[in-house]
């Protein structure tokens, strides 16, 4: 009898190890929440235009918006737009909800310098300092205040954004109203708590307004939209009083550091570095009357048309998927939204392109496909079924675009037809007009493109093949991901309920697996490598060579071994400031330019998921530190976000305020609690090199507290303890309801394990697929000794 039972919790436990990968179950009592409400419907107000990160934009509609900015006037000299994108000083809160924003700029600094001008330790005198703040009250409402230097003039623009049309003009007191002209006609009202100097007006689509600071150094304002003017005149009224948006912001200030999420101690900061960037890199996007995430907000994270233009959109790639991440930690609408919006850039060849904009793209490539992986992680955070349901149709697609059948018979990007993969480009697809970065640009470069590490050191050897359109060698980096892709897939199939196409993936990937462990794994380097068809090793070892890691590829003995030999090495990988890009021994390390040596975000946001893949606790929490150590230097210092670091000094490098830059500081913030396809729910740390407190993360609407010091781990939800164990330990595939709780637990040494139930009741415990007495109550305690263990307790009977 005792071997049945033991046979039935095994196949339990078993089952809820695979359902632990994707939903939580949960008590009907508990009420699902997202972390920050976002309250809005049709409207979009925030700073999203690229050119006005000091200002703001009102897009009532898909088809009428309105915007207006603010320039500064020093000694005669004017910045606008990308002038002062180049003199902000500090990136501060913008809820995802728009209920509090604050951005900082050093108006000490020289105009007019672009990319040389200075950097300097933050904050800035407060005597330089302009700061703008803004509150939205309501669906078409927003006020704020600008503080600045007495020494300037604020200049006030009120425009018309992208291709919107419309007409200003300027009333008798001061107001600029604004009416656009769309199918249907809205209005607009901008009011200031003074009235301001008429510079310019262009014709009623643009009015520029001048304001001295020499007497008041506070610029109050309001703005609201409408369809009737007489109507939204008495809506605004209320608000037309300076203690009253004095009062209305700083409460929502103060109300905004109570709802996020917060660390005290280990990693205090990242979570407020995260949000406070990839919110602030947030944009409009015209024509989809919807957000998104670009590259960026200076001027090459957005192309010029094909005719020289600016564009009024774009979106990369795998850029776009990963911001996502950093949007999801305080905002699952932004993170959707995100998604949706990468997607929509599909071909109908399944291309999610390399970046796609509103009038240009690339449908000659694509980039590295972490889509899948993406929206599963989203998927297990959010526990929304209608973000798999409307993604995984075009998941497939793009699946199925990499080794489609072009005209002549070849497998897209299979060239040489061994199963193995290269990055290419289909010239056969170009548009006949190109913009201008990419005019009289051969395959292979577009192939490096594809890559999305257009120069990195491994390519510099591969020969390109007019004829398949793709490099001569297998790409390690794209295998990788793309059998990864396959795996993901399988599981998101096995959500909807889709066997059949859940195992043709799940095959898949184990074919792909095979064929990387077989083909490109160099058994005298102990490591994978990329491999031309002729048979040749490539000798160039790069950061993405550990992606195979990340991809559950190699053995446990194979993994040891790339990690003890490689990753650790300080001649190759090892080092104060981690990974670089190209190892360190490479002849072209020493370039540290993009990515010939320095470190980027994705690659050490993969490497890192990779080490904890395989349960190298120990080895992933150095990188994680290491990682947010990092991004901390710049950011506490400088208040930068930087497109990559040099990794001979940590030196910041690239564009100042990259929208993937918060991938750093994630690592940290996952080093706490995460969910992933490989470890589901995970939490813990096994040697903490200091105490911590995690504070309202949310996991599918709930909302956790993970401490962490080297005497205890402690996880609570909602406010109440439900975990704990008496030092350093990682908890994983952690499945907690009423009938059941299981995980999987790491440790150095022995444990004592405390959990409280939602129930009182009669359980059963399993260790290790061996049966423990019987036992009663709401809580229970027991022992485990070290290393990895897996633990299933079960209801029998719910007492009173």
């Amino acid at each position: 009898m005792e071997s049945e039972s033991l046979e039935m919790f095994w196949r339990a436990f078993q089952k809820v190890l695979c359902l632990g990968l994707f939903l939580l179950v949960c008590s009907s009592s508990r009420p699902l929440r997202s972390q920050i409400d976002y309250p809005w419907k049709d409207s979009y107000i925030g700073a999203l235009d690229r050119m006005g990160w000091c200002g703001l934009v009102l897009a009532p509609s898909k088809d009428s918006a309105f915007a207006f900015r603010f320039k500064i006037e020093k000694n005669g000299e004017i910045a606008d737009g990308d002038d002062l994108y180049y003199l902000v000083s500090e990136v501060g809160p913008n809820s995802p909800d728009g209920l509090y924003a604050r951005v900082h700029f050093d108006l000490s600094l020289p105009f007019h310098q672009k990319q040389d001008t200075p950097i300097l330790i933050k904050p800035a005198p407060k005597s330089d300092t302009l700061v703008l703040e803004w509150s939205r009250r309501d669906e078409r409402t927003v006020i704020g205040r600008i503080r600045g230097p007495k020494y300037i003039n604020i200049q006030l623009v009120q425009y018309f954004p992208w291709d919107f049309k419309g007409r200003y003009r300027l009333l008798p007191d001061g107001q600029v109203q604004g009416e656009s002209r769309a199918s249907k006609t809205i209005h607009s009202m901008l009011w200031t708590n003074r009235k301001g100097e008429l510079v310019s007006e262009s014709e009623g689509e643009e009015i520029t307004l001048s304001f001295s600071q020499a007497e008041e150094r506070v610029l109050y304002f309001v703005a609201g939209v409408g369809e009737d003017p007489d109507l939204l005149i008495k809506h605004i009224f209320r608000y037309k009083n300076q203690k009253t948006i004095d009062s209305f912001i700083e409460e929502e200030r103060d109300r905004y550091l109570v709802k996020r999420v917060k660390v005290k101690g280990l990693y205090e900061g990242i979570p407020e570095a995260i949000s406070n960037n990839v919110f602030w890199s947030v944009l409009y996007q015209p024509g989809s009357h919807r957000l998104y995430t670009p590259a960026g907000r200076e001027r090459p994270s957005i192309f010029a048309r094909p005719d020289g233009s600016p564009d009024h959109w774009q979106i990369f790639e795998w850029n776009s998927f990963f911001n996502t991440l950093g949007l999801a930690v305080e905002s699952p609408k932004f993170a959707l939204d995100g998604i949706k919006a990468v997607l929509e850039t599909q071909y109908p060849n399944g291309n999610i392109p390399h970046w796609r904009s509103r009038f240009g793209g690339t449908p000659d490539r694509s980039q590295p496909p972490v889509g899948a992986y993406v929206v599963l992680k989203l998927f297990q955070k959010l526990g929304d079924m209608e973000l798999l349901e409307s993604a995984y149709p075009s998941l497939r697609k793009w699946h199925s675009f990499w080794k489609a059948k072009k005209a002549n018979g070849q497998a897209r990007r299979d060239g040489n037809g061994d199963g193995l993969l290269e990055w290419g480009s289909d010239r056969e697809l170009l548009p006949d007009k190109l913009p201008p970065q990419e005019e009289n640009v051969k395959g292979d470069q577009r192939a490096k493109w594809e890559s999305g590490q257009e120069d990195l050191p491994n390519w510099d050897d591969a020969p390109f093949n007019n004829e398949t359109g793709t490099l001569a060698m297998n790409c390690l980096d794209l295998n990788c991901l793309y059998a990864m892709d396959a795996w993901c897939l399988s599981q998101i199939a096995s959500i909807l309920n889709n066997h059949e196409e859940y195992q043709s993936y799940l095959d898949e990937y184990e074919k792909m697996k095979e064929l990387i462990n077989t083909r490109l794994w160099n058994q005298r380097e102990g490591f994978y490598f990329d491999r031309y068809w002729d048979g040749r090793f490539s000798t160039r070892k790069a950061a993405s060579n550990f992606y195979p890691l990340l991809a559950r590829i190699p053995d446990d003995q194979r993994a040891r071994l790339m990690v003890n030999k490689h990753l650790l090495n300080p001649k190759e990988f090892m080092g104060d400031w981690m990974i670089p890009s190209i190892s360190r021994d490479d002849p072209a390390f020493k370039d540290q330019q993009s990515w010939r040596g320095a470190i980027w975000p994705p690659t050490n946001y993969l490497v890192y998921q990779g080490l904890k893949a395989y349960g190298f606790d120990v080895v992933a929490s150095e990188f994680a530190k290491k990682s947010s150590a990092l991004f901390l230097k710049s950011w506490e210092n400088f208040q930068l976000c930087p497109e990559n670091f040099d990794s001979r000094t940590g030196e910041a490098g690239g564009e100042r305020y990259q929208s993937w830059g918060p991938l750093f500081a994630l690592i940290g913030l996952e080093e706490y609690i995460d969910f992933t396809p490989w470890e589901g729910f995970r939490f813990g740390m096994i040697n903490p090199e200091d105490d911590g407190t995690l504070s309202r993360i949310a996991i599918q609407g709930r909302t956790y507290d993970v401490e962490v010091d080297t005497n205890e781990v402690l996880l609570r939800e909602e406010g109440k303890e439900i975990f704990a164990v008496d030092g350093g330990a990682v908890v994983r595939h952690f499945l907690y309801s009423e009938n059941e709780v299981s995980f999987e637990i790491k440790s150095p040494e022995k444990r004592k394990v405390e959990i409280r139930f939602l129930k009182k009741g009669k359980y059963q415990l399993l260790v290790d697929n061996q049966l423990k007495p019987l036992f009663k109550g709401r809580s229970y305690k027991f022992i485990l000794p070290e290393g990895d263990h897996s633990v299933l307790i079960q209801l029998l009977e719910e007492l009173d």
